[in-house]
């Protein structure tokens, strides 16, 4: 049942908002431009300096743009976790564990935004310049990486998303908690890891794991060494990290689930 239902309340969604063209429009332009404020900083940065953390501007840009395509994705089906403090204080969350349906997808499907692919449209252009001119040796494994990264870095995001707003079971106003995990690490992940302080960077690329989203990932298509010592073949390791994150948001959400008492009213 749920594989028809999921579908038709998407396809709803989404019909609801191509109805108004010129005002998805907007906002799709609207996205790209967002996208491209960090890619402004990037570019600012690199008028003053030749590298950072050791690598060109070419390279943070590919970094970027794997970050920025994979948050992008994450954003457009995990976005609406936003909400849920809203579903927590008004009550509604208790109408969907009246449903024969999952919570964690009812929630996902409430309101999937088609501007959002704005950003990931943004992203995608900067990745193929940088892929132009970063000088990969492209072999069919590279790119088999280079497809799967941002699909990778979007679980990861997406598990981060369910676990900070877990939080929220506990702590209804922690949106601002959720929000300064999941948003920071879009802009942490956009960066080489190695520039970043040694507690910053434990937290936000092994625990988080924001440092499989892009910056091993970039490194194994560069064939470069990590500055920070991990062997090579870490950076192939996206999707098991992937994986054992969405294993790990999805316990989370249970056991928030199983222990929510719900508003009392």
């Amino acid at each position: 049942m749920a594989d028809v239902i999921y579908p038709r309340l998407i396809g709803a969604r989404l019909r609801s908002q191509m109805s108004y063209r010129a005002s998805f429009a907007l906002d799709l332009v609207t996205q790209v431009l967002a996208q491209w404020i960090e890619l402004v900083v990037i570019l600012v940065l690199f008028g003053h300096i030749s590298a950072l953390g050791g690598f060109t501007k070419d390279e943070v840009l590919l970094m970027y743009a794997f970050a920025g395509i994979a948050f992008g994705i994450a954003d457009l089906f995990a976005g609406q976790l936003d909400n849920l403090p809203n579903y927590i204080r008004t009550g509604t969350f208790d109408v969907l564990l009246m449903r024969p349906l999952g919570t964690l997808p009812q929630i996902m499907v409430s309101d999937v935004r088609l501007r959002r692919l704005g950003r990931i449209i943004g992203a995608i252009a900067v990745m193929v310049y940088a892929l132009t001119h970063v000088g990969i040796g492209w072999t069919p494994a590279k790119v088999a990486l280079t497809i799967a990264t941002p699909l990778a870095g979007a679980v990861i995001y997406g598990a981060v998303w369910v676990v900070a707003c877990s939080v929220c079971f506990w702590i209804v106003e922690g949106r601002e908690f959720a929000n300064a995990v999941t948003y920071g690490s879009n802009t942490f992940t956009s960066y080489p890891i190695n520039v970043y302080s040694r507690p910053l960077r434990w937290l936000m690329a092994f625990i988080v794991p924001g440092a499989f989203v892009a910056y091993y990932p970039s490194l194994a298509l560069l064939g470069k060494q990590d500055p920070l010592g991990l062997p090579g073949w870490v950076g192939w390791t996206s999707p098991l990290v992937a994986g054992l994150a969405a294993v790990v948001a999805g316990f989370v959400w249970r056991f928030a689930v199983r222990h929510y008492r719900g508003t009392g009213s």
